[in-house]
């Protein structure tokens, strides 16, 4: 009886051209959560350092004029919580050279600059997530899709013969469940990106909001001496 190849390689390129194209759509959804993952990895790590070290400037600082000059004069445009007190700031020195509007009012239109900062980094941190997210929740899919079919020619190739052996089915058999493995590949490491890059954002939206508040509280004391 001749010896049958199941390895990894042979199973792929003795594949169905339909699974052929399964594999393929895997492949590229992986190399895709792969780059997202190490993208947004990157930039959730600047994102905490930054704030990290905008924070120890803010609460070192003895003018927040001079602060938001220096952060407003940068040749870089200000990102993070840098962007959060540019914003809240700004609002603030506009509605508090008006003489017509009283101290509560300049406070909430300052908040409400500083809410609207805060909700547009997240956009920016969140960008890309739901491309993780459809990569761990439909690969398996694909990839039992791909087992389904590949099942489905190895039975009927059964079908035409009068005698059926573990040989003729093996290779059939084996290059659908390579689809499986495949999409769980694809699948688990985007998952638990997925869920890692919330946590982290959601720790960092709770940073950003502690910030707008101990702004506001100094802007309170300033309005209210």
């Amino acid at each position: 009886m001749p010896q049958v190849d199941l390895t990894i390689a042979s199973l792929i390129l003795g594949a169905s051209l339909l699974v052929k194209l399964v594999m393929l759509v895997l492949l590229v959804a992986s190399l895709a959560s792969w780059t997202l993952i190490f993208t947004k990895r990157r930039e959730l790590r600047l994102a905490k350092r930054e704030a990290r070290v905008f924070e120890d400037q803010f609460r070192a600082a003895d003018d927040l004029t001079a602060l938001y000059n220096r952060v407003s004069s940068r040749r870089t445009p200000a990102e993070g919580l840098e962007k959060v007190f540019e914003a809240g700031f700004k609002e603030y020195a506009r509605l508090h050279n008006r003489d017509t509007i009283d101290p509560a009012s300049v406070l909430d239109g300052t908040q409400r600059a500083m809410r609207i900062g805060v909700s547009r980094q997240l956009e920016e941190l969140e960008a890309n997530l739901p491309t993780l997210a459809t990569v761990g929740s439909v690969s398996p899919y694909i990839g039992l899709f791909g087992t389904v079919w590949g099942i489905m020619n190895s039975f009927q190739a059964l079908g035409n013969v009068h005698q059926a052996t573990l040989a003729m089915v093996a290779p059939g058999i084996s290059e659908a469940l390579v689809a499986t493995a495949m999409g769980l590949f694809a699948a688990i490491p985007a998952v638990i990106a997925y869920n890692r890059f919330s946590s982290e954002i959601d720790r960092l939206y709770a940073r950003y909001d502690i910030f707008v508040e101990e702004f506001s509280a100094i802007l309170q004391r300033q309005a209210h001496p």
